[in-house]
């Protein structure tokens, strides 16, 4: 066993996923196993595998959420509070991208302690040194991207070529086949460099693009379902969550649904605000920098300018929530000192963005899907093999049987920082 901010994980008995399929709202399953698409799914549900909804860490964003699934902790933990941040000491928005913002290990990082080979693959590059990160000494995760494949190499393992590994090149960030490529990485390289515990995160330009049953969406769930299969015939035990869900943000002429903060704060007359969308990272094709979360910092020699901004930006159509520091962390769980002033949502159809000058939306002018607020936090938690009856029965209630199937999709109290001690710790003895 190994400890992790007080929650304990047993070394893997076998080998072990966990994918966490990028903007993965449950509709996207629901949808694709009820037309079929994904008979390997399907066959693991009716053989006692499990199915729930749960929640994933708000902001309801790439970064904060993929650290909790690494770590097992909110963001109040790890440190990680969204995409980007605003660094007090310099005065400048950061890239969360870099393994000295994390506050504790990652289970990759203990794992490797413990003697236990790790692969973490990650679709997006901006991921890869969190997930690679090494805090404590000694042995370090191995950590690659599907995006910089065709540049990196693991020479101590004699592969000198990812891409020669798989045996085809990599695809673009913005093609719909990234996130296959980073599953198969995976299985190409697993057994090369000995891993036991796999973590492939994939991205979600599809989920931005296109909803359920969309044709691109029907390919990309049907490939995802061949190559899951394919893990399960390698012999891996597999989770899956999301690291957030997705919704439709558009106005109805089909243009993004924005409401920009930066604007409405000058025109009120509010002083000495700034605006920071933790949405923000390279991948701008995929979302404008629009989410539905933003934090504000106000300068506080302003008096009373807190509370008139507060006041502004509650009245905003489309705002569905704007909380001070402190309520904010305490509910979110967040760090308080990587938040603004005033944290601020948008509600299930708008997102939030600086000003109409700042944002360049040439790229998603039409059917704008996006993320970070509330109602993009529920996602789904699969384990491909049946738990122990204690646990099913805890998590699912008495009268539900293993193999029974009808818990599929059922509301949990589980977390996607859940997932790992599922798979870890909570599976039948078979099927460990």
């Amino acid at each position: 066993m190994i400890d992790l901010c007080g929650r304990r994980y047993a070394l893997p008995a076998r080998k072990t996923v966990v994918f966490c399929v990028d903007g993965c709202a449950p509709e996207y399953l629901d949808q694709a196993l009820a037309d079929g698409l994904m008979p390997r799914l399907a066959g693991s549900l009716a053989g006692g595998g499990l199915y729930v909804r749960g929640r994933g860490q708000i902001p309801s964003f790439t970064n904060p959420n993929n650290v909790s699934i690494a770590t097992g902790q909110p963001a109040r933990v790890h440190g990680i509070s969204g995409n980007y941040y605003l660094d007090a000491a310099s005065g400048h928005e950061v890239p969360m991208n870099d393994p000295r913002f994390l506050r504790v290990p990652t289970l990759f990082e203990k794992m490797e302690q413990a003697g236990v080979r790790t692969l973490c693959i990650t679709a997006k590059d901006k991921l890869r040194a969190l997930l690679g990160a090494c805090r404590e000494g000694g042995p370090r995760p191995i950590s690659l991207s599907a995006e910089k494949a065709h540049e990196q190499a693991i020479p101590e393992h004699g592969i000198a070529s990812i891409t020669a590994a798989v045996g085809r090149e990599s695809p673009s960030i913005y093609d719909w086949d990234i996130s296959h490529y980073a599953m198969e990485m995976g299985l190409a390289l697993h057994e090369r460099v000995s891993a036991t515990l796999l973590y492939v995160s994939l991205t979600d330009y599809v989920q931005h693009k296109e909803p359920p049953r969309g044709p691109m969406s029907d390919r990309f769930h049907a490939r995802f379902d061949a190559l899951y299969g394919a893990y399960l015939d390698a012999g891996f035990v597999c989770g899956i969550t999301a690291d957030h869900g997705m919704n439709d943000k558009t106005a109805p002429d089909g243009s993004p649904n924005v409401r920009y903060l930066e604007d409405a704060l000058r025109e009120a007359g509010v002083p000495g605000f700034r605006v920071l969308l933790p949405i923000t990272d390279p991948y701008v094709v995929h979302h404008g920098a629009l989410g539905s979360y933003a934090t504000v910092y106000v300068d506080a020699a302003q008096g009373g300018a807190l509370e008139r901004a507060a006041a502004v930006l509650a009245r905003i159509p489309g705002v569905e929530l704007v909380l001070p520091r402190e309520d904010a962390a305490r509910r979110f769980a967040l760090p308080d000192d990587r938040i603004g002033d005033l944290v601020v949502l948008g509600d299930r159809s708008t997102v939030l963005g600086k000003s109409a000058a700042y944002h360049d939306l040439s790229a998603v002018q039409r059917g704008l899907r996006s993320h970070g607020g509330l109602h993009e936090a529920e996602v789904p938690i699969l384990v491909s093999h049946p738990l122990r009856p204690d646990e099913q029965a805890r998590l699912l209630g008495a009268s539900t049987t293993a193999a029974g199937g009808g818990a599929r999709g059922r509301e949990s109290a589980l977390s996607n920082a859940d997932v790992f001690d599922l798979v870890l710790n909570r599976l039948s003895t078979a099927a460990a």
